[in-house]
């Protein structure tokens, strides 16, 4: 469990270190990609690549975590702070994907295909995140 969320959330990193970076994919156009990955109706380009960049630090961090939480008590282990902080992430995946299926956050972010993609992959794989780190959690606790 631990390695599949590392490495899922590596990648997620990545992608987004590439869009901060300058990098369209899986779009052609900046316009396209805001589109498909952010949804805000009124936005109309992407955050910058120091805001991207700073969301892939985040991101990084948290593809740590599951390391951090399935390795046993070792010396010099902050174990509680690794406890706490892993709580702290599922929280904000599991709020981040409960907020996709919510009427306000339609609202905010309806353009498509962002707002089909989020109700079909971006907040259901939030809420797997927010899974396997509670597993995570309930297995070191």
């Amino acid at each position: 469990m631990a390695t599949a969320l590392t490495l899922l959330l590596a990648a997620i990193a990545g992608l987004h270190a590439y869009w901060g970076r300058g990098g369209l994919w899986p779009a052609a156009s900046e316009d396209e990609l805001v589109a498909t990955v952010i949804g805000n109706a009124s936005a109309r380009r992407m955050p910058s690549p120091g805001l991207c960049l700073a969301v892939a630090l985040a991101i990084a961090v948290t593809a740590i975590w599951p390391l951090l939480l399935a390795q046993g008590p070792s010396a010099g282990t902050p174990r509680l702070l690794i406890f706490l902080f892993g709580f702290a992430i599922t929280a904000v995946f599991l709020l981040r994907g409960i907020a996709g299926f919510l009427p306000a956050w339609r609202r905010l972010h309806p353009r498509e295909p962002f707002a089909s993609n989020d109700r079909r992959y971006y907040s259901p794989l939030c809420l797997l995140i927010a899974a396997g780190y509670a597993i995570l959690l309930l297995q070191g606790s």
